[in-house]
C-alpha cells in the first residue's frame, strides 16, 4: 500500500508508482504534496474513493491514476486544477455524474481520459470551455442525454469518443445537428461514438464538411436511418469507415471510391440495396470489405478481383447471382464469406488459387456441378462450409490434403459415391457433416470420425456402418473372408515384431485419451470478425473476476462469447510501443503455424484504441501452477508426456515450416494445459521469423526480464539444425527410457527430471 507518510515529501515534484502490484487507498496526505506537477499511479490494484484532497495539488500537469479499481464519484475539485494537461482516470469503477462547470477550471487541458467506467448522466456542456482540449475519450460509460453542440468550439480536438454509452440525438432535429457543429474542428482525425443505440437520426450532408484531416469514422450499432450522403467522399485521408448495423437505406454511394487510403469498409447489416458500385475497385489499399446482410443483388464486380490487397470479404446474405472468374486472382485472401446469396453455376474451377484463405463459406446459393479437385491446394483452410447448393459427384478423396482443416460442412447436396476412407487422415477435423445428400457404402471408422454422431449422416439412405450411428449394418464380402486366412498366418511374424516395439513405446508414454463421442454436430460458426463489443460483452466489461493475469504488454481475460464458447482474450497495452509491436509479431507467428501442441489463435480485434487477440481456452491452467502447486500433481507419465508435447511444438517452430520461428520465452506459465493434459506452448510476443537468408539471431530484451529462453539462441545453419534435432531426439529418447527402466530403482528421479 502507499503509506500515509508519503504526505511529508513536501517538497516533491514528481511521483510515479505506475505498473507495480500496490493496493489499498490513496493516502489523503497526497494533498500536502503542493509542489507535484507528475503524479502517476497508474496500472495497480489501487481502490477506494479518490481523496478530494488532490484537489490541493494546484501545480499539477499530469494526473494519472487509469487502469485501477477506484469508485464512487470523482470528487469535482480535480476539475478545478488549473494547471492540468493530462487527466486519465479511465479503466476503474467510477460511477455518478461529472459536475455541471467541467471544463471551466481547465484551461490548459490537452488530454481528458475517463473511459471504461461507471459514469451516468448529461456529458457538460461546459467541457467545451476548456478549449485547448486535444483527446477527449468517454468510451464505455453510461452516459444519457444529447450530445452537445458546443464540441464544435473546440478548435485543437484531434479525438473524440464517445462509444458505448445511452447518448441520443435531438428530437426536434431530423439530423445529427452535433455532426454539424464537429465540422469547425478543422483538426479532427478520430470520431467514434458506436454502440449508441438512442442515436436515431440521419447524416448530414454537412458530414462532407469534417475535417479534411479525419482519417477514422466509426459509428455502428445507432440505429442511424436514411441514405449514406455522397460527400462522405470528400473525406479524404479516411482509411476506416465503418456503419455498420444501422437502419441505412438507398445505396453505396459510388463517392466512396475516391477515398484512396481506405483501408477498411464495413457497412453490415443495414439496409441498403442495388449493386456493389464499381468505384469501389479503385480503393488500392483495401483490405476489409464487409456488406453482410444487407439487399444488394446482381453479379459481383469483376474489377473486385484486382484488388490484391483484399484479406476479408464479406458478402453473405445478399441477392447476388454470380461470382466472377477474376475473384480467383486474389491469392492474398483469408476470409471469403459468400453464403446465403443466389450464386449460380459452377463452383470456380481454379477455386486453388485462394492459397492464403483460412475461411470459405459457399453456403446456402445454387453452386452445381461437382466440387474442383483443386480445392484440395488451400492448405491453410480450416473452415469450409459448402452446404445447401446443389453440388453433385462425389467427394474428392484429395480432401485428405487439407491437414489444416477443422469445419468441413457439405451437407444438403447432391453428392453422391463413398465417404473417402482418406478422411480418416484429417487430425484436426473436429466437426464434419454430409447429411442429405446420396451418399452410400461403409462410413469410415477411423481417426476422428469415431468421435461423430448420426447427426453427420441423417438423410443418407444407402450407408451403412455401427449402430450408434443409426445406419444399417454393412454386408461382409465372402471374397475378403476367404482371403483373409492366408494374409493372417504372414502377418504373425510383423504383428509379435510391432508389438514388442508397442510395448516400449506404451511404457514411455501414456495412450492419449479418446475424444468423447459428439451427440450432435454443432453449426459452422458465422465467420466474421469478433469486435469490442463482443469481447466486452465475453468478459463482463474485462472485469477483475475474469482476469486471469497480467503480462509486459498486456492482460490475459477468460470470457465467454454468446455463442457460449469459452475463449480467452489477450488485451495488449495500446500505450506501449513495444505491445505493439509484440501484437503485430504474435498475429505473424500463429499467421503462419499450425500444430496440435500450439495454442491456436480463434480470432483478433484491432483498431487505434484496442489490440487483442482472442485464443483457445486451456481447462487446466498453466504448467507452472501444476509443477509449484501444493494442491496439484502430475505423476511420472503426465511430465514425460508435457517434455515431449513441448519438445514436439519447439521442434516444428525450428524446423516444420518454411519460415523458422524462436519462441524466445519458454518456460512453465507459458505452457498451456487442455482438459486432456496435452500441452500447448503459446504467448508469442517476443518470437522471431527466420528465413533461409538469416544465419543468426541477436535476442534483444525480452519480456520476461533476467530469463533467457534456451531456444532463444537457435543458429540457423545446416549443421546446428541437423545437430540440434538430433541432440533432442537423442535426449527425449534416452529420458523416456530412464523415466520407464522396469526396476523402480533404476528409474531417473523426478527432481532430475524437471531440473
Amino acid at each position: 500500500q502507499i503509506p500515509g507518510t508519503i504526505g511529508d515529501l513536501l517538497n516533491l515534484e514528481r511521483l510515479r508508482f505506475s505498473e507495480n502490484n500496490l493496493t489499498g487507498p490513496v493516502p489523503s496526505s497526497i494533498g500536502n504534496l503542493t509542489f507535484l506537477s507528475y503524479l502517476d499511479f497508474s496500472s495497480n490494484s489501487l481502490s477506494g474513493a479518490l481523496p478530494f484532497q488532490i484537489g490541493n495539488l494546484q501545480n499539477l500537469e499530469i494526473l494519472s491514476l487509469g487502469n485501477n479499481s477506484f469508485s464512487g464519484s470523482i470528487p469535482p475539485p480535480i476539475f478545478n486544477i488549473s494547471t492540468a494537461l493530462m487527466i486519465w482516470l479511465g479503466f476503474n469503477q467510477l460511477s455518478g455524474q461529472l459536475p455541471s462547470t467541467v471544463g471551466l477550471g481547465l484551461p490548459k487541458l490537452e488530454g481528458l481520459y475517463l473511459e471504461l467506467n461507471e459514469l451516468s448522466g448529461p456529458i457538460p456542456t461546459f467541457i467545451s470551455n476548456a478549449s485547448n482540449l486535444i483527446f477527449l475519450q468517454l468510451t464505455n460509460n453510461s452516459f444519457s442525454g444529447t450530445v452537445p453542440d458546443t464540441f464544435g468550439n473546440l478548435k485543437y480536438l484531434q479525438r473524440l469518443d464517445l462509444g458505448h454509452n445511452n447518448l441520443s440525438s435531438k428530437p426536434s432535429s431530423p439530423v445529427l445537428s452535433f455532426l454539424s457543429s464537429l465540422t469547425s474542428c478543422k483538426s479532427l482525425e478520430v470520431l467514434i461514438f458506436d454502440d449508441n443505440p438512442l442515436i436515431n437520426g440521419e447524416l448530414p450532408v454537412s458530414v462532407g464538411n469534417l475535417s479534411a484531416s479525419l482519417t477514422l469514422f466509426y459509428a455502428s450499432h445507432c440505429n442511424i436511418k436514411g441514405s449514406i450522403p455522397g460527400e462522405i467522399g470528400n473525406l479524404s485521408k479516411l482509411f476506416w469507415l465503418g456503419l455498420d448495423h444501422n437502419d441505412f437505406t438507398g445505396t453505396i454511394p459510388a463517392t466512396l471510391g475516391r477515398l484512396r487510403d481506405l483501408q477498411d469498409v464495413d457497412l453490415g447489416s443495414n439496409k441498403l440495396e442495388g449493386s456493389i458500385p464499381s468505384e469501389l475497385c479503385h480503393l488500392e489499399r483495401l483490405a476489409y470489405l464487409t456488406l453482410t446482410d444487407n439487399k444488394l443483388f446482381g453479379p459481383i464486380p469483376e474489377c473486385l478481383g484486382d484488388m490484391v490487397s483484399l484479406r476479408n470479404l464479406f458478402l453473405g446474405s445478399n441477392s447476388f447471382t454470380s461470382i466472377p472468374s477474376t475473384l480467383t486472382r486474389l491469392d492474398g485472401i483469408l476470409f471469403l464469406e459468400l453464403s446465403s446469396n443466389s450464386l449460380n453455376g459452377s463452383l470456380p474451377t481454379d477455386i486453388g488459387n485462394w492459397k492464403s484463405v483460412t475461411n470459405l463459406n459457399l453456403s446456402d446459393n445454387r453452386f452445381s456441378g461437382a466440387i474442383p479437385s483443386s480445392i484440395a491446394d488451400l492448405l491453410h483452410l480450416t473452415h469450409l462450409s459448402l452446404s445447401g447448393n446443389m453440388l453433385q459427384g462425389s467427394i474428392p478423396a484429395s480432401f485428405d490434403e487439407l491437414i489444416s482443416l477443422e469445419y468441413l460442412d457439405l451437407s444438403r447436396n447432391n453428392l453422391s459415391g463413398m465417404i473417402p476412407k482418406s478422411l480418416e487422415k484429417l487430425q484436426n477435423l473436429k466437426h464434419f457433416n454430409v447429411s442429405f445428400n446420396r451418399l452410400q457404402g461403409e462410413i469410415p471408422s477411423r481417426g476422428l470420425f469415431g468421435n461423430y454422431s448420426s447427426q453427420s449422416f441423417i438423410g443418407n439412405e444407402d450407408l451403412c456402418g455401427p449402430s450408434r450411428l443409426q445406419v444399417p449394418p454393412c454386408k461382409t464380402d465372402p471374397s475378403k473372408s476367404a482371403n483373409l486366412l492366408k494374409y493372417i498366418l504372414s502377418a504373425i511374424g510383423s504383428v509379435i515384431l510391432v508389438s514388442v516395439v508397442v510395448i516400449i513405446l506404451l511404457r514411455s508414454r501414456n495412450t492419449k485419451t479418446e475424444l468423447p463421442i459428439q451427440e450432435n454436430v454443432p453449426p459452422l460458426p458465422e465467420w466474421r470478425r469478433i469486435s469490442y463489443h463482443d469481447l466486452a460483452q465475453a468478459t463482463d466489461g474485462f472485469s477483475e473476476s475474469n482476469l486471469l493475469g497480467v503480462g509486459s504488454f498486456g492482460s490475459v481475460y477468460k470470457g465467454t462469447l454468446s455463442t457460449g464458447m469459452t475463449i480467452v482474450v489477450k488485451v495488449f497495452h495500446v500505450n506501449q510501443d513495444r505491445a505493439f509491436k509484440s501484437f503485430d509479431i504474435e498475429c505473424e507467428v500463429l499467421r503462419n503455424i499450425r500444430h496440435r501442441n500450439l495454442v491456436k489463435i480463434i480470432n483478433s480485434c484491432s483498431n487505434v484504441e484496442f489490440k487483442a487477440l482472442v485464443l483457445e481456452f486451456m481447462p487446466n491452467g498453466s504448467l507452472e501452477k501444476w509443477l509449484y502447486s501444493q494442491n496439484r500433481f502430475l505423476n511420472v507419465l503426465q511430465r514425460l508426456n508435457i517434455v515431449i508435447d513441448i519438445a514436439l511444438a519447439v521442434e516444428y517452430l525450428h524446423h516444420g515450416h518454411s519460415l523458422s520461428v524462436v519462441h524466445c520465452d519458454i518456460k512453465p506459465n507459458n505452457i498451456l494445459l487442455d482438459t486432456d493434459l496435452v500441452a500447448h506452448l503459446g504467448d508469442f510476443g517476443i518470437a522471431k521469423l527466420l528465413g533461409e537468408e538469416d544465419s543468426m539471431i541477436q535476442t534483444k530484451t525480452l519480456a520476461t526480464i533476467g530469463y533467457m529462453s534456451p531456444d532463444s539462441k537457435l543458429l540457423n545453419t545446416r549443421e546446428r539444425e541437423g545437430l540440434a534435432a538430433k541432440d533432442c531426439k537423442l535426449f527425449i529418447l534416452q529420458l523416456a527410457l530412464e523415466c520407464s527402466a522396469e526396476v523402480a530403482e533404476e528409474r531417473i528421479d523426478m527432481e532430475e527430471v524437471v531440473a
